[in-house]
């Protein structure tokens, strides 16, 4: 007799597995939703990336090079590689302002679901639900995936990269946990090319977790260790060798002294980011400069001074402080615990252990970081602490819950106090702006209290405790997150902006003060109304080009930001003489010079000659009046002539325009002021 064995039935995912899928990808869209909303509404972003990335796709080497004009002149500030994605899907979807600001979105709902996925291999599938979820409403998150500056890819490849050390941790074999190991390394180096030495920050975490955590001979760790920094460098350094190697014509470096990427990545925007440096060539104000119109040289309404408060005061507390109280807190107590484990002789898990080195590490060195940095530094940096505040809040809230559901310690207390502090602390934050959705500030003290009631009595009659905890800390969580979610929804409804902020702040610029004479603008939109061209620069460019003859560059002007409106909006070859401030040598005189002598320049816009009986006024934004924008000018004044104003609809007293960052007809320069068009050579 045959017989014949039954196929098996297809497995299927058990209801709770199908729940938590579910659950992942719901938080998935709220934050694609939140990414995405309204920014296809005609704006272009920050203008001084918007603008490179349309130069960018002139040609390869501004492509490779991350040039920001067409002609290849100068860089941006900082390596290329989130541009790059922007480049690319404006090639495929045409320049569009949703184009540019799509890759951010998709960015950012990917750090999302990673970070969920690098969690939930170290605290479970509830704490990783939790952290998604805390991530995708973090405002400053929300604020910053729906603008293309750098930091949604730099946050993306760090999370990638956690997710990369966790799993060599993890690994069993000696082969897999090199590899993961090294890929770590890799990512951590694309975000160098990212956004240069903020990415190297968490490299003590990621060290320490791998040390701690590791199941590998001491030995083989160190040499582990060693070949991840030879890919570290490798990964890190790899572009800035290829620009001082190139053996083409090639755009200088923005931001740097020499035009090289070495400068950069020691001078102005790496260590100068957080020793203090303005940037090249920089000058404080003129001795005796008045404040500019609507802003102030002194302090200002936000105070970014450093200091371990900085993360909390002003601004920026509203950015990423709402669970900063609450993860110190389980940071806390989770040392407390580990030392009183170490002293009884208890060891713990090694994964366990590593993964809170990995993001209390992770969070704690790039608070301090931040707070102590004296050079120029913006709110929105502080996205890069979402995904350690989303970890460490997420795992010390599930954890304090385990310890009041399962022991009879007194350490159940600790869940109400932790609900008590967080409720207090976004008491606080929205108590410094009442009118930006200040019902919030009771309805999280209405919800916390009952929650704080509710786990007080299910520890009073334990009989209790399962009816009246559960709902208890869920409503908890709701009061912790109640905030915060209201202020991502209004970031996620308001236009997108040049400088990514959240809350009552981000429509009120002001001028502060840096160490050495320099000045920041916080608030506001960075950018500028980059909608379109105002009347008059499109009939400073119409006239230019009808009298240009056979010229490579149509116009010069004074910095990025008065040259970005014309790269966004026409497709004219404008350059930006000394970067995105204006300071740097970049063209140099001797430059200009030769492009005047052969006939590639014809036309500049520059600072009108100045009356000597004018006072002398503070610059707008940073940077001021470096030694090379000084010899350009004196240079342009010496060689060239002023235009008639009444040519091309000017003023005759200068053309000074309304720009929303300053006065000029560029739409508001860094340097200000009355301007003039002269016809060089």
């Amino acid at each position: 007799m045959t017989t014949t064995t039954p196929e098996a039935a297809p497995v299927r995912a058990r209801p709770a597995n199908r729940w938590r899928a579910w659950t992942l990808a719901v938080i998935c869209l709220t934050a694609a939703l939140l990414y995405v909303w309204k920014i296809g509404n005609g704006q272009l972003g920050n203008s001084y990336y918007s603008g490179a990335v349309k130069s960018m796709t002139q040609s390869f080497t501004n492509f490779l090079f991350g040039s920001f004009d067409p002609y290849g002149v100068v860089t941006v500030d900082k390596p290329p590689m989130s541009l790059w994605p922007q480049v690319v899907s404006v090639w495929i979807f045409g320049y569009h302002g949703w184009a540019l600001l799509l890759p951010q979105a998709i960015e950012g709902v990917a750090a999302v679901f990673l970070l969920h996925r690098t969690v939930r291999r170290w605290a479970g599938e509830k704490v990783a639900l939790l952290a998604a979820l805390i991530l995708a409403l973090t405002p400053i998150t929300v604020a910053v995936n729906r603008d293309n500056n750098t930091d949604s890819l730099l946050v993306l490849l760090l999370v990638a990269a956690a997710y990369a050390v966790t799993r060599s941790i993890q690994d069993s074999t000696g082969r897999g946990r090199t590899g993961w190991l090294l890929c770590c390394a890799f990512l951590v180096g694309c975000g160098f090319l990212t956004k240069m030495l903020q990415a190297w920050i968490v490299l003590p975490a990621f060290v320490l977790a791998y040390l701690v955590g590791s199941t590998a001979p001491v030995k083989r760790r160190l040499l582990d260790l060693c070949g991840a920094a030879v890919v570290l460098f490798a990964a890190s350094f790899w572009w800035v060798a290829l620009h001082d190697w190139w053996p083409g014509d090639k755009p200088a470096i923005g931001g740097s002294t020499d035009g090289s990427a070495w400068d950069l990545v020691f001078g102005y925007n790496g260590f100068g980011r957080v020793f203090g440096q303005e940037g090249p060539g920089a000058a404080g104000p003129p001795p005796g400069a008045q404040p500019p119109p609507g802003g102030t040289t002194g302090a200002t309404v936000t105070d970014q001074s450093s200091g371990l408060t900085r993360m909390f005061a002003g601004e920026v507390g509203g950015q990423i402080s709402w669970l900063l109280p609450l993860s110190l807190f389980v940071l806390l107590v989770v040392a407390v615990t580990g030392v009183r484990r170490i002293t009884a002789k208890r060891p713990g898990l090694p994964a366990e252990r590593a993964g809170w080195f990995l993001w209390g590490g992770w969070l704690v060195v790039t608070g301090l970081v931040f707070s102590y940095a004296q050079g120029i530094w913006h709110s929105y940096y502080t996205t890069m602490l979402a995904p350690a505040v989303a970890a460490v809040a997420a795992a010390g809230l599930v954890r304090l819950w385990r310890a009041y559901r399962d022991t009879d310690a007194p350490a159940w207390v600790l869940l109400p106090v932790a609900v008590a502090i967080s409720a207090a602390w976004a008491f606080v934050l929205v108590s410094v702006e009442p009118s930006w959705f200040g019902w919030t500030r009771w309805a999280v003290l209405l919800v916390a209290a009952v929650a704080i009631a509710g786990l007080v009595g299910g520890r009073l009659w334990p009989d209790r405790r399962r009816g009246l905890g559960r709902p208890a800390f869920a409503a908890g969580c709701a009061a912790l997150l109640l905030t915060p979610a209201v202020w991502s929804a209004a970031a996620a409804n308001d236009a997108v902006s040049g400088m990514p902020l959240a809350g009552p702040m981000k429509n009120r610029p002001q001028v502060q003060n840096l160490p050495g004479g320099g000045m920041i603008m916080t608030g506001g939109s960075g950018g500028g109304d980059n909608r379109t061209l105002s009347g008059l620069q499109e009939r400073i460019l119409d006239y230019v080009q009808r009298h240009n003859g056979n010229a490579g560059i149509d116009l010069a002007v004074h910095g990025a930001q008065e040259a970005a409106p014309f790269l966004m909006h026409t497709d004219a070859t404008v350059v930006g003489l000394g970067g995105f401030m204006g300071s740097d040598n970049t063209p140099s005189v001797d430059q200009l010079r030769r492009w005047v002598a052969d006939g590639t320049l014809k036309f500049v816009m520059a600072n009108a000659k100045k009356d000597p009986n004018a006072p002398a006024t503070a610059p707008r934004l940073l940077g001021g009046t470096g030694p090379a924008q000084q010899e350009r000018q004196q240079w342009i004044e010496q060689n060239c002539a002023v235009v008639d104003p009444a040519a091309y609809g000017g003023s005759a007293d200068g053309d000074k325009g309304s720009g929303p960052m300053g006065s000029g007809p560029m739409g508001g320069g860094p340097m200000g002021g009355a301007k003039s068009l002269y016809q060089c050579g």
